[in-house]
């Protein structure tokens, strides 16, 4: 097959389209032809090195976490899919043209959503829902800011609160503002607006997709017995903030989560905007432009144009 190797740390120029050996499923697995994958901040962070205390990488290496595909080969005791199957979900070693995945990260694509744009989905949506109902676990008529409202996660956060009956404030930047009213928050909230973070009540909850200083002018916004909840780790004054209960969620794969975020997509309730789609060759070029804030989803199609 072809894939995307990376072998050693560095920028866009180290995503290598090259020649790598077939994977196999072993018991419980399911072997994809990827359609596409799609490409996250972690994958950067993987690729350049950042992320190697939490996530290092082994070199030779394949990237990726999102996959889109078709079911191609089974492995011994795997029921419920078969051969030709169109599925989605969270993986490992996706920028490839194969992929073998457990196959109880893996659910079937539903019928009238698109079999490439799906590859969208898995991560952002997953880490989402679970940021709200793993990490701040709001209650109906609870007051939550999801920070980077219009963003992947940021969005599906939104519609996860919004699913819990809680009162959600959307934060955004000032020039956000328009696109965020359409997500249909109770109050938007410009975050690059000193004054306008000093002029909210006291929050419940804080749903974080942003970190930095935001984050750190926000913590000071929650109450006590509250929750700071961050797919980025803990703000860096977290410690000043004691009575405020600070949540780190990193997105696992959950296939009842995932069935319930692409239902939400098909029906319109959740949209994930799309950005551009390149060939899986060019995979680079998309690294390139999503470290520089492109934005939607940057999605990497394998197969005719691969």
């Amino acid at each position: 097959m072809r894939a995307i190797v990376v072998h050693r740390y560095g920028g866009p120029e180290e995503l290598k389209f090259e020649e790598y050996r077939d994977p196999a499923p072993g018991a419980g697995e399911i072997r994809v032809r990827t359609a596409a994958t799609s490409i996250n901040p972690i994958d950067l962070m993987r690729r350049s090195g950042a992320a190697k205390d939490f996530a290092p990488v082994t070199f030779p290496a394949i990237l990726g976490v999102d996959l889109s595909g078709t079911v191609v080969d089974i492995g011994p005791g795997v029921k419920d899919f078969s051969v030709g199957d169109h599925v989605l979900g969270m993986a490992d070693q996706t920028y490839a043209e194969l992929c073998v995945v457990p196959a109880s990260k893996l659910i079937k694509i539903p019928a009238g959503l698109d079999v490439v744009e799906a590859a969208a989905l898995p991560l952002v949506t997953t880490a989402g829902h679970q940021l709200i109902s793993q990490g701040t676990d709001v209650r109906p008529g609870q007051r939550v800011l999801v920070t980077g409202a219009v963003g992947n996660v940021g969005r599906s956060a939104v519609f996860t609160s919004k699913e819990r009956g809680a009162f959600v404030i959307a934060g955004v930047r000032k020039n956000q503002m328009e696109e965020a009213r359409a997500l249909g928050a109770k109050e938007v909230v410009a975050l690059d607006d000193d004054q306008a973070i000093a002029d909210l009540p006291e929050l419940d909850a804080v749903a974080d997709a942003v970190d930095g200083e935001t984050a750190q002018k926000l913590i000071g916004k929650v109450r006590a017995g509250g929750v700071f909840a961050s797919v980025l780790g803990p703000p860096q004054n977290a410690k000043d903030f004691g009575a405020v209960k600070v949540v780190p969620v990193f997105a696992q794969a959950d296939a009842t989560v995932l069935r319930h975020m692409v239902q939400a997509v098909k029906t319109g309730r959740l949209t994930i905007p799309i950005g551009q789609k390149l060939p899986l060759r060019e995979a680079a070029k998309g690294h390139a432009a999503v470290a520089k804030g492109a934005a939607g989803k940057f999605l990497l199609l394998s197969g005719p144009l691969s």
